[in-house]
Parts: C-alpha cells; sequence; structure tokens
C-alpha cells in the first residue's frame, strides 16, 4: 500500500456538493492530470467542456433524468469523443476525409474515458469529490445543440467536481476472483462469486449512509443487474444520433 493506491482505493461517488468555487489552478492541474493519460498512437481524440453556468447546468441536469447533483457541483465537466480535431489534423496536409470504422470510434471514446479517469483521481487527491454522469447520453441530441457540438464529436459522460457535503460509505466491488482470470476465460465458479456478493451488497443497501436505498432489504447486485438491463432504458436511440453526428459505425 502506498498514498496513491489508498487514494484510489477510497473511491466514494459523491452527489451532494458544498457551494464552494473551485479555483481556477486546481481545475487546469485537474485537467492537464488528464491530458497526461494514455491514448493510442498518441491521438487524444477527445476533448472536455467545463460547464459552470448555473442555468446551463439546470437544463444539463434535467436532460440527464434531473440529477440534481450536477446543479449542485461547481463544475461539470462534459468530456467528449473528439475524432473532427484529427480531421483538422489531417487537413492540414491533404484535403481528404478521414477514413472511420467502429475502431475510430472506440479510440475516441477510450481516450476520453481514461483523460476522465486521470482527471478524476486528481481532483480526488486535491481533496474534491466526483461523480460521473452516464445520464448525459440520455438525451444527445439535445446535449449536442446545447453544447454546440460539430460531427465527429458526441458526449460520452459528465464529471460533476466539487467539495463534498456527504460522506457515503464505500460500495463494496466484485471480489476479485470474479473479474481476475489467468491464461484464459474460465466461469467456474462464478454463480458462487456472485451470490456471495450478493450477499455482501445485501447488507450494503440496508445499511449504507449518504443517498440511495438505505433501509432497503431486497436490493442485491444481481437484482440490480436485471433492473438496469431489462428496463427498456438502455438508450437505444444512440446509434441514429452517432450515425447523424458523422460516425460511421462498420
Amino acid at each position: 500500500m502506498n498514498e496513491t493506491i489508498t487514494l484510489i482505493k477510497g473511491h466514494r461517488s459523491i452527489r451532494k456538493y458544498k457551494d464552494t468555487p473551485i479555483p481556477d489552478e486546481h481545475l487546469k492541474e485537474i485537467l492537464l492530470s488528464g491530458q497526461a493519460a494514455s491514448t493510442s498512437s498518441n491521438i487524444q481524440a477527445y476533448s472536455v467542456i467545463a460547464i459552470k453556468d448555473p442555468e446551463k447546468k439546470r437544463k444539463l441536469a434535467e436532460l440527464s433524468g434531473n440529477q440534481q447533483q450536477i446543479v449542485e457541483s461547481p463544475v461539470l465537466l462534459v468530456w467528449l469523443a473528439d475524432v473532427r480535431k484529427i480531421q483538422n489534423a489531417i487537413r492540414q496536409h491533404e484535403d481528404v476525409e478521414l477514413e472511420q470504422n467502429v475502431e475510430l470510434f472506440l479510440l475516441g471514446t477510450i481516450d476520453a474515458t481514461l483523460a476522465a479517469q486521470n482527471a478524476a483521481i486528481a481532483a480526488e487527491s486535491l481533496g474534491y469529490g466526483i461523480v460521473y454522469i452516464g445520464g448525459i447520453r440520455n438525451n444527445p441530441q439535445e446535449v449536442t445543440e446545447l453544447l454546440e457540438l460539430p460531427p465527429l464529436v458526441y458526449p460520452v459522460f459528465g464529471l460533476c467536481v466539487g467539495i463534498p457535503d456527504q460522506e457515503p460509505d464505500l460500495r463494496p466491488r466484485l471480489p476479485l476472483a470474479a473479474v481476475y482470470h489467468e491464461e484464459v476465460y474460465s466461469e467456474a465458479g462464478l454463480a458462487d462469486e456472485i451470490a456471495a456478493y450478493d450477499a455482501i451488497t445485501k447488507h450494503y443497501y440496508a445499511t449504507r449512509k449518504g443517498g440511495g436505498r438505505g433501509g432497503d432489504q431486497e436490493t442485491v447486485w444481481s437484482r440490480e443487474m436485471l433492473r438496469r438491463f431489462n428496463s427498456g432504458r438502455n438508450r437505444g436511440h444512440l446509434r441514429d444520433y452517432l450515425s447523424g453526428q458523422g460516425f460511421k459505425l462498420k
């Protein structure tokens, strides 16, 4: 164990924030830390927009499923997969269209994710709390219009950053045996690992503090997965949206 590992393993999603602005120098260091993340072939196919305007945060909160933490946080960072800048770089030399496929789409998405996670760890090291906002993809066309995103750019997720105004319990993770494999993928023992994790999460959900379903005696992880992925709310609109943004997923 060292200070970095302790910080990473102490991560908690924060959904309530104090009304304290983030100094510009802190925000700059958070973003520079994001830029230090790994990026395939140095393409850096992402961008980030900082949202501080209260009315714009209110609108984004509404578009993301009425998530109040967006309104309360001093800044929302919207992380974008951005292959448009690659198109612009190419056109410094030749007036040609960027050759697209699923791999290019993944590169932009992965780059944005790696940079955001670096930024999240940097923010937590400075004493801030964070929470990712996947709901930014609930209404991507409206978000695109609000943020004036050009073609070949799409919002991957938001990231609220601010001084925590709550102390939620650490959420337990799956046993390492359920995610770690050696040499080949194996499902041997997975059902038992899930059952054991369900018992842990049942206690967590029933007793946790800091928001959510505290006191719920029936919630377990596997049931949460059933609710999450059998609800008809899995953003099936994204393929058409991405096509409209100029991405060719072939």
